[in-house]
């Protein structure tokens, strides 16, 4: 007997529209501010291509939109997600990542506004995404193969806001936590990723708003 699957991928237009509109918009850009540059209250390093030999200045400008565009849009692509569900897995892939969960350890899937998140039986985060899919694709793909779908966080009403030194914290956890802080506030998701992890490991979720964070206890 052959496996069942269901795909939801991010749609391949919209990923060749990312690399193509962004780029031609940022050469668009720079090269709109080169021609106004003269009644602009502001020039900063453009000022320094202006002063080049025509058409070398059109060129540099239209050359510096497209980097600045193409960096967009790999910032935008790296969100582009796909969920994959069998019968043994649920496999979430995007541009240079990818996390398999076994889909017998999966509770329920949410959306946490941007997010796809896994939760297992003890409530303990299995993975967390960006993700832009449809909702409602997504929805019925998990309930087509016994996975549990909710409209948000089942345990939503369970965070509390993290702040320095909470006596029911333990050290080694507020210490992640401040670590974290610093990343949030600093916009350094690799390692605001990498620390949600570290305090999954001690038995913490975490979800942020607003560069706050809030967090709960994984029942045992």
């Amino acid at each position: 007997m052959l496996e069942q699957e269901t795909t939801v991928p991010t749609p391949l237009w919209s990923r060749v529209l990312v690399w193509l509109c962004l780029p031609l918009a940022g050469a668009a850009l720079l090269w709109g501010i080169l021609l106004l540059i003269d009644w602009l209250p502001f020039g900063g390093p453009l000022n320094l291509v202006r002063r080049l030999p025509e058409p070398w200045d059109l060129v540099v400008a239209l050359g510096l939109g497209l980097i600045i565009g193409l960096i967009f849009a790999a910032l935008v692509d790296a969100e582009s997600l796909t969920v994959r569900i069998t019968t043994m897995e649920v496999v979430l892939t995007r541009p240079g990542r990818r996390r398999a969960v076994p889909r017998g350890e999966i509770a329920v899937a949410f959306p946490d506004r941007d997010q796809l998140v896994l939760l297992g039986r003890t409530g303990r985060e299995l993975g967390r995404e960006p993700c832009h899919l449809s909702k409602k694709k997504l929805s019925a793909a998990f309930t087509a193969h016994g996975v549990a779908w909710a409209e948000q966080d089942p345990y939503l009403e369970a965070y509390r806001r993290w702040v320095p030194h909470l006596p029911d914290v333990p050290d080694a956890a507020n210490a992640v936590f401040t670590a974290r802080q610093k990343a949030l506030s600093s916009g350094d998701d690799e390692d605001v990723r990498e620390l949600r992890e570290e305090l999954g490991r001690l038995g913490f979720v975490v979800r942020d708003d607003k560069k706050k964070q809030y967090w709960r206890r994984v029942a045992s």
